[in-house]
């Protein structure tokens, strides 16, 4: 709904006698002069800043400038806090509040005179959670993610936060690295502000929300420290206030081709296969058609073109100083429709006309690839997952993308930590370990287990990688033959529940299959016999989402949450 004027707000800060004076007058004593309130765009600042979430810390600073551009470009900033989830730090998983951040901020849009957004994200849930709650409203939205770290410099050389911790743990349980040497190296990873400046979900998200059109060029790579972020947030601001005269909003911006692109992007910088969960449920909300084998189909023709951790050498300091999502953008070429719309109001292949690559060691030509084409996320389907699974295939053991193995299956993530560290434990190289009960309802919240470390027994004789299977996800800085999001998940009754020790589980990623070899009268007797755990929760927003949750396959939203109810202006308050 728009008021007199064509501002939303107006219908606030407009009105006559009592419901104006209220309105308006509270805010006076902000120190607002009386010309705030005469049609002038009111632009929300939404702000994930938050002690307990170390990636967004810095957002408290980047929010001013954003009201500078807003304040130059005649419009009124309001900066507002919303929940915030820390990714290192929450527990039982962070993938539960992303959608309570969507919530909280859909409901602070909708019941507020704001005619715009700006979002400020950046750690792995924020994002994705923020791009949700301003979809199901739909007012001209803007976002500026944080940027990710410096690179982490150990003894000569670049560590990656994430990647480089699996990795230096692994080292020291296989006794390969010394308590001192690994102390030292948690000290050099995390040195500046920012999200991990891997390609995890945060560096992920932030490249693919660009893409989508929702960011201004350039965003998403700056480091967090660098001077040209805020001078971004600054336009940004500006840039809002003539999308609210425009009618730009997000639903007119992001597209079923907006999604395509993200899609095709996301295989060419050997993204985070959480990517696929939090596209899902943004197309949700906004009514575009998005299925999950959309993520191995469209990508069958893109090669890997950034060599990136997890799946290769460099950083996200280093993809910036070699073009960045600009370069990317024009490598890929005819792979992307061009043609879709973005915040500047003009389209992609406009935003980035003479983008170039300035290091072909860090971004590939697509004749000279890291990755061949259709080599990072493929969507496994089987006995074993009716509904899907996903397995990251840059990131992945060659030699085990066909294989058949033993299962050793456990139903508590930390009965299996106990055993992979117990010397006598029944470990074989060829066995596949599968973690279950670890779904979006079942652990809550689809926590990133599904990388579990090896046991130490075979770490020690030299072995590297396994086949692992879990309803759990990674994280996007992980790496290994693991297979993910196994639908439906062993919580509400999938086959991975019925899965027993010692089965036979058969892996073939190039034919998309995922199965275990046991028959289907014997699998009808197990079914019979099953019965559903209890209840992961059973107060507050955790019994809430585990009630409503949907399963990994349609985006782990909450299902009345699908679709929007847009930005019509609420019944008055008094």
């Amino acid at each position: 709904m728009s008021a007199a004027g064509g501002l939303r707000s107006a219908a606030w800060f407009a009105a006559q006698g009592k419901t104006g004076i209220m309105h308006r007058s509270w805010l006076r004593s902000e120190g607002l002069p009386d010309d705030s309130f005469n049609g002038r765009p009111v632009i929300g600042i939404a702000n994930s800043w938050s002690e307990l979430t170390a990636c967004n810390v810095h957002l408290r600073e980047l929010a001013e400038h954003v009201k500078r551009g807003v304040w130059q470009a005649g419009g009124v900033p309001f900066e507002f806090p919303t929940t915030s989830a820390g990714e290192p730090l929450v527990r039982p998983s962070a993938m539960i509040l992303r959608n309570l951040i969507s919530m909280d901020l859909e409901e602070t849009l909708r019941g507020n005179p704001l005619d715009a957004v700006v979002l400020l994200a950046g750690c792995d849930k924020t994002t994705p959670g923020y791009l949700m709650g301003a979809a199901s409203v739909d007012l001209p939205t803007l976002l500026i993610t944080g940027g990710p770290m410096l690179n982490g410099k150990y003894r000569g050389t670049d560590i990656g936060s994430g990647t480089s911790v699996w990795r230096l743990t692994e080292a020291f349980r296989a006794g390969q690295l010394s308590a001192g040497e690994l102390a030292e190296a948690e000290g050099c990873m995390a040195r500046s502000r920012g999200h991990c400046m891997t390609m995890g979900t945060a560096s992920t998200m932030a490249v693919l929300s660009e893409v989508l059109g929702l960011q201004l060029p350039g965003s998403a790579e700056l480091p967090a420290d660098d001077a040209r972020r805020r001078t971004l947030a600054h336009l940004a601001g500006r840039r809002v206030v003539e999308m609210v005269a425009e009618g730009l909003t997000m639903s007119s911006v992001v597209t079923r081709a907006s999604f395509e692109n993200a899609i095709r992007v996301n295989a060419a910088l050997g993204g985070s296969t959480n990517a696929v969960v939090h596209l899902l449920a943004l197309a949700g909300r906004l009514g575009v058609p998005l299925l999950l084998d959309d993520f191995d189909k469209l990508a069958q023709d893109v090669p890997t073109l950034v060599d990136l951790m997890p799946s290769g050498r460099f950083l996200m300091e280093d993809y910036c100083y070699a073009g960045g999502t600009g370069a990317l953008v024009g490598e890929l070429g005819e792979l992307l429709d061009g043609s879709a719309r973005t915040v500047t109001g003009r389209s992609l292949a406009d935003n980035y006309a003479g983008a170039q690559v300035w290091n072909r060691e860090v971004i590939r030509t697509r004749t000279a690839p890291l990755k061949p084409a259709g080599s990072h996320i493929a969507v496994l389907h089987g006995n074993l997952a009716p509904g899907g699974a996903v397995i990251k295939q840059a990131a992945a053991a060659p030699e085990l993308l066909r294989h058949r193995g033993r299962a050793r299956v456990w139903d508590r993530v930390e009965d299996y930590l106990a055993a992979a560290d117990d010397p006598e434990a029944d470990f074989e190289p060829d066995d596949v370990l599968v973690i279950r009960y670890s779904g979006p309802r079942g652990y809550p919240g689809m926590p990133e287990i599904a990388n579990v470390a090896l046991p130490k027994r075979l770490l020690e004789q030299g072995i590297r990688d396994m086949v692992r299977i879990s309803d759990a996800r990674m994280s996007g800085t992980s790496y290994g033959t693991v297979v993910l999001h196994v639908a439906p998940e062993a919580a509400v009754g999938g086959p991975l529940a019925l899965l027993r020790d010692g089965d036979v589980v058969v892996l073939d990623v190039p034919t998309r299959r995922l199965d275990m070899e046991v028959d289907e009268d014997e699998l009808a007797r197990r079914r019979a016999a099953w019965t559903p755990p209890a209840a992961a929760a059973n107060r507050g927003y955790l019994r809430l989402y585990v009630d409503h949750v949907e399963g990994a396959d349609e985006g782990a939203d909450l299902d009345f949450l699908r679709g929007g109810s847009g930005a019509d202006v609420p019944r008055q308050a008094f």
